[in-house]
């Protein structure tokens, strides 16, 4: 067996060395016998784990954003539901009446929900993540930060989609028209989208593309859906167009009639009707020519009718569902009415009454 040492000295300065290692070299291995003496070690820094690069980085002021854009469709789309619920004009900026035709029209209504409540759920859904993700709040349900942009940009790639669709439907059935509110939405929805979409990386990009695409083949294909089902629904409801026409009335009116309806006129009774409707032809012919110029007849459809044509105000007013339809001392009386309960409504009483 063979014996060797080797020592190792630090500088003459430092009272820190290393003790002499010692090798027993023997004809099969060698073997070391290290042994340290007052070794001081350099101690590592603690290592941090750095976000993976799939994550997006997008800062607190773009979620900022997002937020306020939403905000504002937010607003619009309450607007066109409180008109839509309460049946109230539209005010259209730009187009006149083009905005209500289009607010009333079938595409305004998806599986027989309200298109601006639709609107309402996306955008307060979209402002209510985007708020989370800049306030850096914990998420509901668990989800990490990666997975809510991942469905914030399905959000807004689902409300891109349904713009786009609607700005075709826009130019193809709604030729000419203008509508203000359609063409905000279609920019509001269509800057949610992009903004969401800028701070990914093109590798991402490419990765969420399969998605994007799925989402938005859905979303065309629950619109093709509920407008098919509705067309088939009304297929017998063809697009009606009346032009405006008055009905002669031939009888001749009997003195009660002729009295009746003056007193009628006094008071202020009021008859409600169409020109399309029979019941009101009839109803006109029980008093006779002459009796019936002396009604107060509130003619609802003025200008004719067509499908989707809204009554007059006063109709509205009077919330009138039927023709002909009676308003007399705040008593409503709905079709036709004999003369005899007219002037027990009315509180006529004249000797030449009908038996």
């Amino acid at each position: 067996m063979a014996t060797f040492t080797v020592a190792t000295l630090l500088s003459p300065s430092s009272s820190r060395f290393f003790t002499p290692v010692q090798y027993n070299r023997s004809p099969n291995k060698l073997r070391p016998n290290l042994l340290y003496k007052n070794l001081h070690l350099p101690r590592l820094p603690p290592l941090k784990c750095s976000p993976s690069s799939s994550e997006p980085e997008t800062s607190d002021w773009t979620y900022k954003l997002i937020s306020g854009i939403a905000g504002i469709g937010f607003l619009e789309t309450s607007y066109l539901a409180y008109l839509k619920l309460t049946d109230s004009d539209v005010f259209c900026p730009v187009g006149g009446d083009t905005c209500s035709n289009i607010l009333n029209s079938d595409y305004a209504v998806v599986f027989g929900v309200p298109l601006p409540l639709i609107g309402i759920v996306a955008y307060s859904f979209v402002a209510a993540l985007s708020l989370q993700l800049a306030t850096k709040n914990n998420l509901p349900f668990g989800i990490n930060r990666s997975n809510a942009h991942l469905i914030l940009l399905g959000s807004t790639t689902s409300m891109a989609t349904a713009s786009a669709y609607f700005l075709y439907i826009l130019t193809t059935s709604f030729s000419g028209s203008s509508c203000s509110y359609c063409l905000l939405s279609v920019l509001l929805s269509f800057s949610l989208f992009f903004i969401t979409l800028k701070d990914i990386g093109l590798q991402e990009k490419y990765k969420q593309l399969g998605l994007q695409l799925i989402i938005a083949s859905l979303v065309i294909l629950t619109l093709n859906t509920s407008y098919s089902s509705a067309k088939s629904a009304s297929s017998s409801m063809a697009i009606i167009e009346l032009p405006y026409f008055a009905t002669e009335i031939t009888t001749p009116s009997s003195p009660f009639a002729m009295s009746l309806a003056k007193y009628l006129h006094s008071i202020g009774a009021k008859m409600y009707g169409a020109f399309w409707c029979s019941h009101c032809q009839e109803q006109k012919a029980m008093f006779g020519r002459e009796a019936a110029k002396q009604l107060d007849y509130v003619e609802c459809f003025p200008d004719g009718y067509r499908t989707g044509t809204k009554m007059i105000d006063s109709c509205i007013d009077a919330k009138i569902e039927g023709f002909p339809t009676w308003i007399i001392n705040g008593q409503v009386l709905s079709g036709e009415v004999k003369l005899s309960e007219l002037a027990q409504a009315s509180g006529y009483s004249e000797s030449d009454q009908p038996s």
